[in-house]
């Protein structure tokens, strides 16, 4: 997991390939310009989602994970709470293959605050809970850079 701002993200440059291409075109497209749904980077190795939605209460909230990708996860606008935790505190619900995705609940580890120009990376080994609301609710526009790091 890295918790950062936006403007240091080039310091993470050297993790993996596809991860620079994607830290590369987050520094050099504004966010703002995202369409929603699906954005090309470089194929399926490096792409970003674009989402909007209404953070909810915690209860109302549930963990996921990845096998094969990594997750930028990066409000636009709006704000949210993540929580993330080792995927050896969880126990698996569902998984899918296809789409990469894993189900899951535990204990949370850890809570970052998500708002514009903060920068959340989950890697395989972090479980994250999404769309936890701060304060109150708060209709959020966000960025999820979708990063291959598993072949």
């Amino acid at each position: 997991m890295i918790y950062t701002d936006l403007n240091n993200l080039e310091r993470y440059l050297g993790i993996g390939k596809h991860l620079d291409t994607a830290i590369h075109y987050i520094k050099e497209h504004s966010l703002n310009d995202l369409k929603k749904g699906r954005n090309e980077v470089d194929g399926d190795f490096a792409f970003i989602n674009c989402f909007e939605y209404e953070t909810l209460p915690e209860d109302k909230t549930f963990f996921e994970a990845h096998e094969k990708y990594a997750d930028i996860h990066m409000v636009i606008s709006g704000e949210e709470k993540m929580g993330v935790s080792d995927m050896s505190l969880m126990t698996v619900t569902a998984k899918d293959e296809e789409t990469d995705s894993i189900e899951c609940h535990g204990p949370v580890e850890h809570y970052m605050d998500l708002t514009p120009g903060k920068v959340l990376i989950v890697f395989p080994e972090d479980a994250h809970k999404v769309k936890i609301m701060k304060d109150q609710i708060s209709q959020v526009r966000k960025a999820v850079g979708k990063v291959l790091v598993t072949e």
